[in-house]
């Protein structure tokens, strides 16, 4: 009932009556599931991160929960991607577009790929936000919450971010992190 108050929404079950209609009219539809059933959780005082944890517990493998991360490459002249968690800024490392012939390749390119990483604090600024990825997603893990989405950009979305996005890509698979790569405005050019 509280639930229901709190939102301000009918039950589906409700029709033209209250939502106590409803919840009884959705009771009586379960009662032969809720008598065969080998668990019942009551989540009237539950909150979604205490009934995370019920079912986690239930059904859950709690060794095997691991964290899922989307890694998006993106362009800053784009704009940054809505659903980012957190944000790499890779503009402060020279931009392989100014360079002639590395202009038509891209960050998933070895010759982009080696020009980017090999720029004076590229490697070290891949270390050391792995390592921040580790704490984070640590965190993350610990507080219940299982998908990260990390968006690295630079100014175009072909070069320095793409090269950097799949090297942070790596850290994290290599962490044991599930992780899917979307090179969002790579041929947006």
């Amino acid at each position: 009932m509280r639930r229901f108050d709190h939102v301000r929404r009918p039950h589906p079950l409700q029709g033209d009556g209250r939502v106590v209609d409803g919840i009884s009219r959705e009771r009586a539809l379960l009662a032969q599931l809720r008598g065969e059933s080998d668990l019942v959780l009551d989540t009237t005082d539950l909150n979604v991160h205490e009934l995370r944890t019920k079912i986690d517990t239930a059904f859950g493998q709690p060794s095997g929960t691991r964290l899922t991360a989307a890694v998006v490459s993106f362009g800053y002249k784009y704009g940054l991607p809505l659903d980012a968690d957190l944000v790499a800024d890779c503009r402060f490392l020279p931009n392989p577009h100014w360079v002639e012939e590395l202009r038509p390749y891209t960050g998933r390119d070895p010759q982009v790929r080696d020009y980017v990483l090999g720029q004076t604090g590229a490697e070290e600024f891949v270390e050391q936000y792995a390592a921040l990825l580790r704490l984070v997603g640590e965190g993350y893990v610990r507080e219940g919450k299982r998908y990260l989405t990390l968006a690295v950009g630079c100014t175009g979305g072909k070069h320095r971010s793409v090269a950097v996005a799949e090297q942070l890509a790596g850290r994290l698979a290599s962490d044991g992190v599930g992780v899917r790569v979307v090179h969002r405005d790579l041929g947006r050019e």
